[in-house]
Protein backbone atom coordinates (compact mmCIF):
# COMPACT_ATOMS: atom_id res chain seq x y z
CA UNK A 1 0.00 0.00 0.00
CA UNK A 2 1.31 3.45 -0.94
CA UNK A 3 0.36 6.97 0.06
CA UNK A 4 -0.30 8.95 -3.13
CA UNK A 5 -0.92 12.69 -3.42
CA UNK A 6 -3.55 13.29 -6.09
CA UNK A 7 -4.96 16.40 -7.72
CA UNK A 8 -8.31 16.83 -5.97
CA UNK A 9 -10.09 17.49 -9.27
CA UNK A 10 -9.12 13.99 -10.43
CA UNK A 11 -11.06 12.38 -7.59
CA UNK A 12 -14.18 14.47 -8.10
CA UNK A 13 -13.64 17.69 -6.13
CA UNK A 14 -15.09 20.68 -7.97
CA UNK A 15 -11.95 22.77 -7.62
CA UNK A 16 -10.81 23.39 -11.20
CA UNK A 17 -10.68 26.97 -12.47
CA UNK A 18 -14.15 26.48 -14.04
CA UNK A 19 -15.59 25.17 -10.79
CA UNK A 20 -15.89 21.61 -12.05
CA UNK A 21 -13.91 18.40 -11.67
CA UNK A 22 -12.40 15.95 -14.12
CA UNK A 23 -12.90 12.77 -12.12
CA UNK A 24 -10.75 9.87 -13.27
CA UNK A 25 -12.47 6.60 -12.35
CA UNK A 26 -9.30 4.57 -12.85
CA UNK A 27 -7.46 6.78 -10.36
CA UNK A 28 -10.34 6.79 -7.87
CA UNK A 29 -10.35 2.97 -8.03
CA UNK A 30 -6.80 2.95 -6.63
CA UNK A 31 -8.29 4.00 -3.27
CA UNK A 32 -9.09 0.33 -2.68
CA UNK A 33 -5.38 -0.52 -2.62
CA UNK A 34 -3.66 2.75 -1.68
CA UNK A 35 -4.20 5.88 0.39
CA UNK A 36 -5.11 8.78 -1.90
CA UNK A 37 -4.48 12.23 -0.43
CA UNK A 38 -6.28 14.91 -2.47
CA UNK A 39 -4.81 18.40 -2.76
CA UNK A 40 -5.62 21.42 -4.88
CA UNK A 41 -2.50 23.59 -4.87
CA UNK A 42 -4.35 26.51 -6.45
CA UNK A 43 -6.95 26.61 -3.69
CA UNK A 44 -4.25 25.94 -1.08
CA UNK A 45 -2.44 29.01 -2.39
CA UNK A 46 -5.49 31.19 -1.83
CA UNK A 47 -7.13 31.24 -5.26
CA UNK A 48 -10.91 31.07 -5.45
CA UNK A 49 -13.06 28.63 -7.37
CA UNK A 50 -14.07 29.48 -9.98
CA UNK A 51 -11.11 31.62 -11.07
CA UNK A 52 -9.63 33.04 -14.25
CA UNK A 53 -7.66 30.51 -16.28
CA UNK A 54 -3.89 30.83 -15.81
CA UNK A 55 -0.89 29.65 -17.80
CA UNK A 56 2.85 29.75 -17.29
CA UNK A 57 4.59 32.46 -19.29
CA UNK A 58 8.34 32.31 -18.79
CA UNK A 59 8.89 32.08 -15.04
CA UNK A 60 5.52 33.64 -14.11
CA UNK A 61 1.95 32.36 -13.89
CA UNK A 62 -0.40 34.82 -15.56
CA UNK A 63 -4.20 34.77 -15.81
CA UNK A 64 -6.11 35.39 -19.02
CA UNK A 65 -6.80 38.92 -17.73
CA UNK A 66 -3.08 39.61 -17.18
CA UNK A 67 -2.92 39.21 -13.39
CA UNK A 68 0.30 37.71 -12.04
CA UNK A 69 -0.65 34.86 -9.69
CA UNK A 70 2.81 33.31 -9.41
CA UNK A 71 2.99 33.88 -5.64
CA UNK A 72 -0.32 32.09 -5.06
CA UNK A 73 0.73 29.15 -7.24
CA UNK A 74 4.07 28.93 -5.40
CA UNK A 75 2.41 29.13 -1.98
CA UNK A 76 -0.01 26.37 -2.96
CA UNK A 77 2.80 24.19 -4.23
CA UNK A 78 4.68 24.64 -0.95
CA UNK A 79 1.52 23.79 1.03
CA UNK A 80 0.98 20.65 -1.07
CA UNK A 81 4.62 19.67 -0.53
CA UNK A 82 4.15 20.06 3.23
CA UNK A 83 1.16 17.67 3.09
CA UNK A 84 3.24 15.22 1.06
CA UNK A 85 6.15 15.34 3.50
CA UNK A 86 3.89 14.96 6.54
CA UNK A 87 2.48 11.80 4.96
CA UNK A 88 5.83 10.45 3.70
CA UNK A 89 4.49 10.48 0.14
CA UNK A 90 6.71 9.12 -2.63
CA UNK A 91 4.18 9.29 -5.52
CA UNK A 92 1.82 11.89 -6.94
CA UNK A 93 -0.80 11.80 -9.68
CA UNK A 94 -1.36 15.34 -10.90
CA UNK A 95 -3.65 16.87 -13.54
CA UNK A 96 -2.01 16.88 -16.96
CA UNK A 97 -1.23 20.23 -18.61
CA UNK A 98 -2.21 22.30 -15.54
CA UNK A 99 -0.02 25.30 -14.63
CA UNK A 100 0.15 23.81 -11.12
CA UNK A 101 0.11 20.11 -11.76
CA UNK A 102 1.11 19.48 -15.38
CA UNK A 103 4.07 17.19 -15.98
CA UNK A 104 6.08 17.20 -19.19
CA UNK A 105 3.60 19.31 -21.18
CA UNK A 106 1.89 22.58 -20.28
CA UNK A 107 0.04 25.31 -22.15
CA UNK A 108 2.33 27.96 -23.65
CA UNK A 109 0.98 31.07 -21.89
CA UNK A 110 -0.91 32.50 -24.90
CA UNK A 111 -4.33 31.00 -24.02
CA UNK A 112 -4.58 29.58 -27.55
CA UNK A 113 -4.48 25.91 -26.55
CA UNK A 114 -0.93 25.47 -27.82
CA UNK A 115 1.19 23.15 -25.68
CA UNK A 116 4.91 23.21 -24.97
CA UNK A 117 7.33 21.05 -22.97
CA UNK A 118 7.33 21.99 -19.30
CA UNK A 119 6.10 21.27 -15.80
CA UNK A 120 3.60 23.00 -13.56
CA UNK A 121 4.75 24.73 -10.38
CA UNK A 122 3.70 21.89 -8.04
CA UNK A 123 4.88 19.09 -10.32
CA UNK A 124 8.30 20.71 -10.55
CA UNK A 125 8.56 21.21 -6.79
CA UNK A 126 7.52 17.62 -6.12
CA UNK A 127 10.11 16.29 -8.57
CA UNK A 128 12.80 18.44 -6.95
CA UNK A 129 11.86 16.83 -3.64
CA UNK A 130 12.10 13.20 -4.82
CA UNK A 131 8.37 12.64 -5.28
CA UNK A 132 7.68 10.66 -8.45
CA UNK A 133 5.07 12.56 -10.46
CA UNK A 134 2.61 10.99 -12.89
CA UNK A 135 -0.44 12.36 -14.72
CA UNK A 136 -3.82 10.69 -15.01
CA UNK A 137 -2.63 9.47 -18.41
CA UNK A 138 0.24 7.51 -16.81
CA UNK A 139 -1.51 5.30 -14.27
CA UNK A 140 0.03 2.13 -15.73
CA UNK A 141 3.49 3.65 -15.19
CA UNK A 142 2.52 4.58 -11.62
CA UNK A 143 1.42 1.02 -10.88
CA UNK A 144 4.69 -0.35 -12.28
CA UNK A 145 6.70 2.16 -10.26
CA UNK A 146 4.88 1.26 -7.03
CA UNK A 147 5.43 -2.46 -7.69
CA UNK A 148 9.17 -1.85 -8.22
CA UNK A 149 9.46 0.11 -4.96
CA UNK A 150 7.60 -2.53 -2.91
Amino acid sequence: MAEIIVSACLVGCNCRYKGDSCRCEELAALAGEHTLIPVCPEQMGGLSTPRDPAEIRGERVITCTGADVTDKFSAGAEAALTVAKLNNVKFAVLKARSPSCGKGVIYDGTFTGRKIPGDGITAKLFSENSISVFTEDELDKLKEHIAEKS
